[in-house]
């Protein structure tokens, strides 16, 4: 029975980390570019009607993807089988949850008229934390995946005989663009193909940091 509900939790944390992620994909991928493109009238519509929905789907996938998560990461740290791998992982999907709920649903509040406040500063702000966590999104997944798979072993598990040095180093790099995210600017993944480039160098990087160090 116990197998069973860790399963039923693995399998719940899967389907709606595919409803947050697959609408962060939409929002950058698809829509942010048709914003840009869009006829006055129909992107007052798209607004009104659209953009509202799918940010609903959008901030509550995160929040069942955090819950069920901080349940398996639970199991993880009482089976004594923590490693860096998941550590990375975690934080990031961590900071991305807080991004969404802190950062970004607040901002699109103010850009889609549901509350007052400074749109251009606002839309600049859900823009960059919307971008960053596009940025974390491949090296988040990658750990998680990575962490049963790759992570079992004692070079990697906290417990185990490997150095430390590379975990936190490879934090250390999470922190420094989550402080970009609050008070940087775009840079390199203002565009889509560049988001999508150095979020597969970040995956490079952080793991091979991890591994080598």
């Amino acid at each position: 029975m116990h197998e069973l509900g860790i399963f039923v939790v693995k399998w719940l944390h899967l389907l709606v980390g595919l409803t947050w992620i697959g609408m962060l994909y939409y929002f950058n991928f698809v829509q942010t570019e048709y914003f840009k493109e869009a006829e006055a009238a129909a992107l007052k519509d798209a607004k009104a009607k659209l953009a509202p929905r799918a940010l609903w789907w959008f901030r509550w996938g995160a929040m069942f993807t955090f819950i069920t998560g901080v349940v398996l990461l639970a199991g993880v740290w009482k089976q004594g089988v923590m490693n860096g791998y998941i550590v990375l992982g975690a934080l990031m999907g961590t900071i991305m949850f807080l991004n969404v709920w802190l950062i970004i649903w607040p901002a699109q509040q103010v850009v889609l008229g549901m509350k007052e406040g400074d749109i251009p500063s606002c839309a600049a702000k859900a823009g960059l934390a919307s971008r960053t966590n596009t940025l974390f999104s491949a090296p988040m997944l990658y750990g998680m995946l990575a962490s049963p798979h790759l992570g079992y072993n004692n070079d990697y598990l906290l417990s185990g005989n490997g150095s430390s040095t590379g975990l936190m180093v490879g934090i250390a790099i999470i922190i420094l663009i989550e402080l970009n995210a609050l008070f940087g600017k775009m840079g390199p993944i203002a565009t889509v193909k560049g988001v999508i480039h150095m979020s597969l160098a970040l995956t490079a990087v952080l793991f091979a940091v991890l591994a080598n160090l």
